[in-house]
């Protein structure tokens, strides 16, 4: 899987905000790996694998990383896909989507590194009466530090350091930083 980062240029070195607020010298951009078709459904097919015969009835993700993975893992498992984004800072469903009382939900994401978004995601469900099967990634940054659920499945797991904007060396040094997440980032 790193060599797949590593040759479709999705593995960045530099010195990056992350979408936490958070800095690296590694950024992980999933949608250069996910814009090939072969990789996105064998990627996809990795957590399908793991979650199928789980019971999900549906798959939630957050906007907007996770949406090209969520609905390629549900596609697989051939169950409704949603997506939560925020409005006005607070993460939500719309868009007419919904969920449903005891409803059986997965949680998918592109990139973990401390699960804001996806614990975001996981109170919805929460809130809704629905049940969480699990939650699935195709990164994780915490190298299974961070736990979000009891079924927790990455494709690629492993450590990469981040720091805050105070401690960053990074910053220390002067190095041009650069913030290509999702989120409205502003640069440090």
């Amino acid at each position: 899987m790193l060599d797949i980062f590593k040759k479709t240029g999705a593995l960045l070195e530099g010195h990056f905000k992350l979408t936490s607020g958070r800095h690296s010298n590694a950024y992980f951009q999933c949608a250069k790996v996910l814009q090939h078709p072969e990789h996105l459904t064998a990627v996809c097919g990795k957590i399908a694998g793991h979650f199928a015969g789980k019971g999900v009835e549906t798959v939630i993700s957050p906007a907007i990383g996770g949406i090209v993975v969520g609905t390629e893992v549900g596609r697989q498992l051939g169950v409704k896909t949603i997506f939560a984004e925020r409005k006005e800072g607070v993460m939500t469903i719309r868009r007419g989507f919904t969920l449903e009382p005891d409803e059986r939900v997965l949680v998918i994401e592109d990139v973990i590194t401390t699960g804001g978004s996806v614990a975001e995601v996981i109170e919805l469900i929460k809130s809704a009466g629905a049940s969480l099967v699990g939650v699935g990634s195709v990164v994780d940054r915490s190298n299974g530090r961070v736990k979000l659920a009891d079924d927790h499945f990455s494709v690629l797991s492993m450590e990469v350091i981040s720091f805050t904007p105070e401690e960053c060396p990074l910053c220390k040094e002067g190095v041009p930083i650069d913030a290509p997440g999702s989120r409205a980032n502003k640069q440090n």
